[in-house]
């Protein structure tokens, strides 16, 4: 059984800075990449960042330029988020994939609340 902790959200005013944080307990030592995601009210879940195993990042467009993800092992990820902006404001749940191609097993968490104020 794999479980994904988020921690970190919580309020912050427009330009300020959060870090969030996710750390995977479980069986499986390493995943194939780990993601953060959010949702807005009203919106569809949508992909803010990824990190592989490997160590490539990708970023929305929407973020690009502002948030950070890392990762200092198999079984952890972070997120940093800088100059926010009260669009960001959102549920942000970690993601982590793990798997051989054709089959895969997503896994996420229970989601930490992230709100900008104006």
């Amino acid at each position: 059984q794999v479980q994904l902790v988020e921690s970190g959200g919580g309020l912050v005013q427009a330009g300020g800075s959060l870090g969030l944080s996710c750390v995977a307990s479980g069986s499986i030592e390493r995943f194939i990449a780990m993601a953060w995601f959010r949702q807005a009210p009203g919106k569809q879940r949508e992909l803010v960042a990824v990190i592989t195993n490997g160590g490539s990042t990708t970023y929305s467009d929407s973020v690009k330029g502002r948030f950070t993800i890392s990762s200092d092992n198999a079984k952890t990820v972070y997120l940093q988020m800088n100059s926010l902006k009260p669009e960001d404001t959102a549920v942000y749940y970690c993601h982590a994939r793990h798997g051989v191609p054709g089959q895969v097993y997503d896994y996420w968490g229970q989601g930490t609340q992230v709100t900008v104020s104006s």
